[in-house]
């Protein structure tokens, strides 16, 4: 309570939301990582319309390494920093407050489970792409298109549509 008497007195003062500058923060790294990644898709050349799963694999994987020399020591907690780490908590606990934990997990219990080791900077676990309940996506910063956010066990992840690639993730985000 002291906390958020606090809290309000420094946003009444003209002080900085810290939730928002957090981020904020986080919001600069992802823009700057789709700015990258934009380039390195452009470099490649374009897929010409085909029914070939083999070419569309091709440029996918041409993709993923090119975005993986880009970032060779990529590391967890780049995007999701330690203070970003606990917003996204803090957000996720607030949607599953009361009633909505019970509908949220139920919803990711009734998906396709997905579950398995993840690692930055290597592919999406080749697992299916489990949907995220609205609910929380609601309560999580908005995102460029060329990311999303997806659930495999208790990891909440940071994914590169384009490349099928894990770009950060929390471990033990979802309760």
């Amino acid at each position: 309570m002291i906390a958020r008497i606090g809290f309000l007195l420094a946003l009444t003062q003209g002080g900085v939301n810290p939730h928002a500058a957090v981020v904020e923060r986080f919001k600069d790294r992802v823009a700057e990582y789709v700015r990258q990644t934009a380039k390195i898709r452009a470099a490649l050349p374009q897929l010409k319309p085909t029914d070939s799963r083999d070419a569309i694999v091709q440029r996918d994987v041409a993709l993923q390494r090119l975005i993986q020399q880009y970032r060779p020591n990529a590391q967890q907690g780049e995007f999701f920093s330690p203070a970003i780490t606990v917003e996204f908590r803090r957000l996720i606990g607030i949607a599953m407050d009361g009633k909505s934990e019970k509908r949220l997990l139920r919803s990711l219990s009734n998906a396709e489970p997905a579950t398995g080791p993840v690692k930055v900077n290597d592919p999406y676990p080749a697992i299916p792409l489990q949907s995220m309940p609205p609910t929380l996506l609601a309560n999580l910063p908005a995102i460029p298109s060329e990311l999303d956010y997806r659930i495999v066990g208790h990891t909440l992840i940071l994914r590169d549509v384009h490349a099928n690639l894990v770009v950060d993730f929390i471990a033990k985000a979802i309760p």
